[in-house]
């Protein structure tokens, strides 16, 4: 019986899960929360706790890592992460093989995930593909001529830092008008958040944000993109037009990336892309409209959810094994 162990460091999760090699079903998996105030330290700690819960005395013949952050693919060192401080320069593959004496993959979430969904889900029986996450952030995979892309120094992929209104608002980036900056979830939520908070009240007789507001009993600081997406739904005429300006600028950074790069398929996870068919709909269309007519693709959902960082971590063992 020869084991792999894939592990998800998220920026707000921690999960591990063990599989049998050419199994498709989980063997044990382990998912928890990472504190609020957790270091790198406290993550590498929580994270051992887990793997050993799952080994009990078996041993990996590998590991393949996902994490939520820049990494150097080549020597599986962690460069940073943007939601949990230390881990600056962290030699992840390194520490884990000294640990557990096996070879050890470590890659960027987006490019596992991606893997994960060529080798498992969506993308399977494609060449080309580019995944998607939408979420905390946006970011994205390349899978070409059926193997990972990450360009010279390991950043291809970086959609959600696409231009896509000049003039709009500005990013964690410092640009302005960043795909991440319009459709990621706590964009989405901050950006309704200040229309409410400048212009409280119903604008030009539409009833507009009185769904949102009531979802959060008037706490403004509770909305979340989630809710958003809910109230958008519901028929608020704010949520929808915050929405649909996320799913626009989704669909403008898709179609430029099928003009540039023309993969067969377009890939997509994470939360937002729960947001229901009208998010999908607008995404959908503007690609197309953006993309060259003779420009062929198809935009799809992700199938593996929130394990794609896992099974992309079991793909990435199975690489390093052969």
């Amino acid at each position: 019986m020869t084991l792999i162990l894939a592990l998800d460091f998220g920026g707000t999760k921690l999960a591990a899960a063990l599989v049998n090699v050419g199994s498709r079903k989980w063997l044990r998996y382990e998912r928890c929360l990472s504190p609020v105030d957790a270091d790198a330290n406290t993550d590498l700690e929580i994270m051992r706790s887990l793997i050993y819960s799952l080994l009990q005395d078996a041993k990996p013949a590998a590991i393949g890592v996902s994490f939520g952050g820049p990494v150097d693919a080549s020597t599986g060192t962690v460069r940073l992460s943007h939601h949990v401080p230390g881990w600056e320069n962290i030699p992840l593959k390194r520490l884990l093989e000294e640990e557990f004496g096996v070879p050890v993959g470590v890659d960027n979430d987006a490019n596992v995930a991606a893997l994960g969904e060529h080798r498992f889900g969506a993308g399977q029986g494609y060449d080309s593909l580019f995944y998607v996450t939408v979420s905390t952030g946006v970011g994205g995979g390349w899978i070409l001529n059926g193997q990972p892309w990450r360009g010279a120094g390991g950043m291809a992929g970086e959609i959600g830092h696409v231009v896509v209104d000049p003039a709009g608002p500005v990013c964690l980036c410092g640009k302005r008008g960043c795909v991440e900056r319009l459709a990621s979830g706590p964009y989405m939520a901050q950006n309704v958040r200040e229309i409410l908070q400048t212009k409280p009240q119903r604008r030009e007789g539409i009833r507009s944000g009185e769904v949102l507001r009531r979802l959060v009993g008037d706490d403004l600081t509770l909305l979340t993109g989630q809710l958003v997406a809910e109230a958008a739904a519901a028929g608020d005429d704010l949520a929808k037009e915050v929405l649909h300006k996320a799913a626009w600028a989704l669909g403008v950074g898709i179609g430029n990336v099928a003009n540039l790069m023309n993969p067969q398929r377009f890939v997509l996870g994470g939360g937002v892309t729960k947001a229901g068919e009208y998010f999908w709909q607008v995404v959908r269309q503007v690609a197309r409209e953006t993309a060259l007519p003779e420009v062929d693709f198809e935009v799809v959902p992700a199938v593996l959810g929130d394990d794609a960082p896992l099974w992309g971590g079991v793909a990435l063992a199975e690489m390093g094994m052969a």
